[in-house]
């Protein structure tokens, strides 16, 4: 008779935990499951309610008939190891309808009878933390992106200032040609400093990751690069012809300045020896994207070489000037502003790169 009173205070200690659990389980703003040894879910929070779309029904199916709401496919298989190891298990997870949470899975056990009988489960919403974090490695991206264009870009513009300058010393008493010269050197000087500011350019808008783009006109970026290129236009007696169907573009202006640069630069560096450069520039819809061509009549492409030219280093031709990172840089501006780029090419016959941009940066 004198264990009866203890297992009836065993039975309050129960109950009344069982109240605490209820109440703590009816309050609290973060998305928890309980889920017993059998895999059979027994409680779940308010807020799981809200984010994975349970209701009471729920209570006491197997965790497998409800899987489909908490979107997660391999959680089964993490509850049974965190049973089987009785170890925690905490790791990021994203459900099918793209939210990121951070999973911790602790295992309930008994201590009298050291058995585990279920886990609780805890989601935290990191989704916003996530954004950020993918925010700042494109950001981080952009930057060597600007580290590697202004290696390439200020090539251009230097030259031309250090071939003015010559010039300018084997000049001797032509006032004329004189001023006109200096009149060069200062828009290259002018052009240099423009390329400069726009590429380090970093502003605390940076750190926007949803800002609009810039509105660009077409002409007038390839009439810069024109200018950045002018020395190596004159001496290779290169022919650029355009032919804009669409004349805007909602883009970054440093980095389309720059695409438009390097396509420009290489058109006119991989000419064939016996032919005079022939380049044609070129937008147009295409679909819903506006499509820009750059097309030229140079040494073309060995069909191993289409996907290649695109890696970092890689370089077509030896015999030319280069680091291999100009279309690498194109590539990747492009891509993360959210559209792609193709090449054509026929080797001895010349190249055409097509840049499509999508409809919503575009007008």
């Amino acid at each position: 008779m004198g264990k009866q009173p203890e297992k009836a205070d065993e039975h309050q200690k129960l109950v009344e935990l069982n109240d605490v659990l209820e109440n703590y389980f009816s309050n609290t703003i973060i998305p928890q499951l309980f889920v017993d040894a059998n895999m059979i879910l027994r409680k779940f929070t308010p807020a799981a309610m809200t984010h994975f779309k349970l209701s009471d029904s729920d209570l006491g199916k197997h965790i497998n008939d409800v899987s489909n709401n908490i979107r997660f496919p391999t959680i089964i298989e993490n509850i049974q190891e965190v049973i089987t190891e009785k170890r925690a298990m905490e790791k990021e997870i994203q459900t099918t309808d793209k939210i990121w949470y951070q999973m911790n899975i602790l295992p309930y056990i008994i201590r009298k009878e050291n058995r585990t009988n279920g886990v609780i489960i805890t989601f935290i919403d990191i989704n916003d933390r996530i954004q950020i974090l993918k925010g700042y490695e494109k950001l981080n991206r952009n930057y060597e992106n600007i580290i590697h264009s202004i290696s390439h870009d200020i090539k251009g513009p230097l030259s031309n200032i250090e071939g003015l300058v010559d010039i300018l010393r084997d000049i001797e008493g032509c006032e004329k040609e004189t001023s006109n010269i200096l009149d060069m050197l200062s828009k290259s000087v002018n052009y240099l400093r423009k390329t400069i500011n726009e590429l380090a350019d970093i502003q605390e808008s940076d750190t926007d990751f949803a800002r609009e783009r810039e509105r660009v006109n077409f002409g007038n970026v390839i009439e810069d690069a024109k200018l950045a290129l002018k020395d190596k236009i004159t001496e290779s007696e290169a022919q650029i012809k355009t032919e804009l169907d669409v004349t805007e573009v909602n883009f970054s202006r440093k980095n389309i300045r720059s695409i438009m640069y390097n396509l420009l630069s290489n058109a006119i560096k991989y000419k064939a020896a016996d032919k005079v450069p022939n380049i044609l520039i070129k937008t147009k819809k295409s679909g819903d994207d506006i499509l820009l061509s750059v097309s030229d009549n140079g040494l073309g492409l060995a069909r191993d070489k289409k996907q290649t030219i695109f890696d970092r280093y890689t370089r077509v031709s030896t015999d030319v000037e280069g680091t291999g990172m100009g279309l690498f840089i194109v590539k990747r501006m492009v891509e993360d502003m959210g559209g792609h780029i193709e090449v054509e090419s026929k080797l001895g016959e010349g190249t055409t790169f097509n840049l499509y941009f999508q409809s919503q940066q575009s007008f």
